[in-house]
């Protein structure tokens, strides 16, 4: 059977254009091809073949004759050198060079010192440029490597049956939804007569750090204080070990004692600061602590003398390793009895680390964050790597930092953990960070102090941006607001578009369909979390539990209560919706109860996983489930004498009993969980307070009541296993 191809095959196959190719045959070889469809075979296919053939001979006879050429010309330029022997011309020419070397230096120091002062101008006018030919003012249509059917036909501007028509005659069988490549969308544009181009997608956070970020000279560099991440495994000690440097004590505020949030403070040893980074401990916050890792020059990891090496200890190690950041071990726990710091030492050296008094370079102390033994040891040890490391960075220049933490606080908007790393962040700067900007209106310190600057190194809580910037984004001082606008304005336009093509990816109609036992089962989540950086660490970990039966894919993640239209997109995507630290409105409770969408919230993240890991194995029997009684609204507060603070609250729905668990939310978010110690209607004590009644609410151990606030009651009531 002779051999057939089609022209845009055989256009594929010699590396060119099917346009190109089309031209070729009709120029070159007098062919009457009628499009990229028409089959060439026989002879004119042979003929085409042969003229490939030989187009690559000739091609390789040239490099071969250019090769040669240029070895003449090098042995000839050898030749000539090994003749010319003149000292004297040697050393005038030698101290010409020097000369013009210095002429050159000096010139490009000036040169440097303008062009470190009109960055920001003139990359600001050449991204300008970038962004005009990205826009398509050239009359080309650019599309994507992979584009829906309807898409296509949109940009083409054709009716979208012709284009699947097309699509079918090219045996691609796609409906409106469904994803095409750029070559076939090449091929059926061809049909059209059109001319379509491969976009190429700009990454508009790269784009910030290439043009407002650039390298200082050296001697411009000051020492800058060090910045050190306290890693290690769940309840081995490292809050406890900061509260012992820090002297403060905030472990029993986070639930389970677990610290789940970055926060950054500074401390003063010896007269020398260092920057403390306190990054999450358990698994479920990979993400985080690995950009800890990443923005911080020292680790400290924290191992339990009494308990050793566990598998969060191993990813700090990994991740240290990883940011190429010196490792310093802290054997904690030595007042206890059981503690034995030679046998941590033995599982350390497993994974690289020997210690000093082994033979090895890994500074290893032996610590009691209860006793406040080795602390100071500790410490003079950081300034010691620290010292060592030779750490420096420009504090006059526009600042470069990186957003540690970001929430979206009532009160004062936008709040954002900044660490500087190049150049003095000023009050009243103007900010970009990825789709955020904004002028600073307030900076604090890490004491809640309010400072006017903070320079290399220095952690500093701003308001004033515009929207919650992404925790692990870096963040730049530029010129004006009119800037800053700018590059987040593109940022954000990007982040749009990337949410529409998710959103057309996740809403086909035959999504569900054909899903039957034992093929794969797709298990959708909506995440909400009190806290920005949360988000990304709760949903990385989701994504890692799909296995071979069931995909677990996360749709959406926010910061913030979940609110009815959560419970609508749930509804729509057949999602559950798990909160960590947050609660549903009423409306979006009645909303959920009504449609039978599963509403899951966590004080402590890592139950979290291991609720879903266990759904996904079908081995989740809860035996006890949690019951709703009633909502109060709290209308003023009351101080009373060696009481506390009381609420006065209106029920406005169900009921709330004396002998009921108790939250106090705030924005939907939890501000307190436990039980009620005092419940008063009028004067009288109280069992109940109905639907619609006044009373008096006094919460155990806990003043920090506001108007406004909302009270839940709930009980816990077992549930039969099925």
């Amino acid at each position: 059977m002779a051999k057939k191809l089609r022209i845009y095959e055989l256009a594929k196959k010699h590396n060119k254009s099917t346009k190109d190719m089309l031209n070729l045959l009709r120029d070159e070889f007098g062919l009457q091809i009628k499009s990229h469809m028409s089959v060439l075979s026989g002879d004119e296919l042979d003929l085409v073949e042969e003229y490939f053939s030989e187009d690559t001979e000739k091609k390789d006879d040239q490099a071969k004759d250019i090769k040669k050429e240029d070895k003449k010309e090098i042995n000839k330029e050898k030749k000539s050198e090994s003749i010319e022997k003149k000292p004297a011309k040697q050393e005038e020419n030698l101290s010409e060079n020097k000369v013009s070397n210095k002429k050159n230096k000096k010139s490009s120091n000036k040169k440097d010192k303008k062009k470190n002062k009109k960055q920001n101008k003139r990359s600001k006018k050449s991204t300008k440029r970038e962004i005009k030919a990205d826009n398509n003012d050239d009359g080309k249509i650019y599309i994507p490597e992979s584009i829906s059917v309807k898409a296509f036909a949109d940009k083409i501007e054709e009716n979208a049956n012709q284009v699947i028509m097309k699509l079918m005659g090219l045996g691609v069988m796609a409906g409106l939804n469904d994803q095409i490549e750029f070559d076939q969308a090449e091929l059926v544009a061809l049909e059209f007569n059109k001319e379509i181009s491969k976009e190429v997608k700009v990454d508009e956070i790269e784009v910030q750090e290439k043009d407002l970020d650039f390298e200082d000279d050296e001697k411009d560099l000051a020492t800058r204080p060090p910045v050190v991440s306290v890693m290690g495994h769940v309840d081995h000690g490292k809050t406890s070990i900061l509260d012992a440097i820090r002297d403060t004590q905030f472990a029993s505020g986070e639930a389970g004692g677990i610290t789940q949030h970055i926060g950054a403070s500074t401390v003063d040893i010896n007269d020398k600061e260092i920057v403390f980074l306190d990054t999450p401990g358990h698994e479920a916050f990979t993400q985080m602590r690995m950009r800890g890792a990443q923005s911080t020059d020292i680790a400290i990891l924290v191992v339990a003398g009494d308990d050793g090496v566990m598998p969060q200890t191993i990813e700090a190690i990994n991740h240290a390793k990883a940011a190429e950041i010196p490792i310093i071990v802290a054997i904690n726990k030595m007042d206890k009895e059981e503690s034995d710091p030679n046998r941590v030492k033995q599982e350390l050296t497993e994974y690289g680390l020997v210690s000093e008094d082994w033979g090895g370079d890994t500074i290893m102390v032996e610590v009691s964050a209860r006793t406040g033994a080795g602390i100071k040891d500790l410490l003079e040890m950081v300034l010691l790597v620290a010292e060592m490391k030779e750490l420096k960075a420009n504090p006059n220049r526009a600042a470069v930092g990186i957003i540690i933490e970001a929430q979206l606080d009532k009160a004062r908007g936008p709040v954002a953990t900044v660490l500087v790393q190049k150049g003095t962040l000023h009050d009243k700067d103007y900010v970009v960070t990825g789709s955020s900007s904004g002028r600073i209106r307030a900076m604090f310190n890490s004491k809640g102090e309010p400072i006017s600057e903070a320079g290399p190194s220095m952690p500093a809580q701003i308001l004033g941006l515009s929207d919650v910037a992404e925790a692990g984004d870096k963040i730049f001082a530029v010129e004006d607001e009119k800037t800053a606008r700018f590059y987040a304005d593109r940022a954000k336009e990007q982040k749009r578009e990337e949410r529409l093509i998710q959103k057309s990816n996740t809403n086909l109609e035959d999504m569900y369909e054909g899903i039957e036992d034992g093929e794969l089962k797709e298990l959708n989540i909506i995440v909400k979390t009190d806290v920005k950086g949360t988000v990304d660490a709760v949903s990385s970990s989701f994504s890692k539990l799909s296995n071979e039966e069931v995909f677990v894919n996360v749709i959406a993640g926010a910061v913030g209560g979940i609110s009815e239209s959560d419970v609508l997109l749930a509804q729509a995507s057949n999602a559950i919706i798990i909160g960590f630290n947050v609660r549903p409105t009423q409306g979006a409770l009645q909303m959920a109860e009504e449609n039978n969408i599963e509403i899951r919230t966590y004080s402590v993240i890592y139950e979290a996983i291991e609720d879903v890991e266990k759904a996904l194995k079908g081995m989740l029997d809860p035996e006890f489930e949690e019951k709703v009684l009633g909502r109060a609204k709290v209308q003023e507060t009351f101080k009373i004498p060696n009481a506390g603070m009381v609420a006065g609250v209106l029920v406005t729905s169900g009921s709330i009993p004396r002998r009921a668990k108790i939250r106090l939310l705030r924005d939907n978010v939890v501000i307190f969980d436990g039980d009620i110690e005092s419940m008063k209607r009028f004067k009288d004590d109280a069992k109940e307070l109905n639907n619609g009644y006044e009373g008096g609410i006094g919460l155990e151990k806990f003043n920090d009541i506001k108007e406004g606030d909302e009270l839940e009651a709930y009980e816990m009531i077992e549930k039969e296993r099925e």
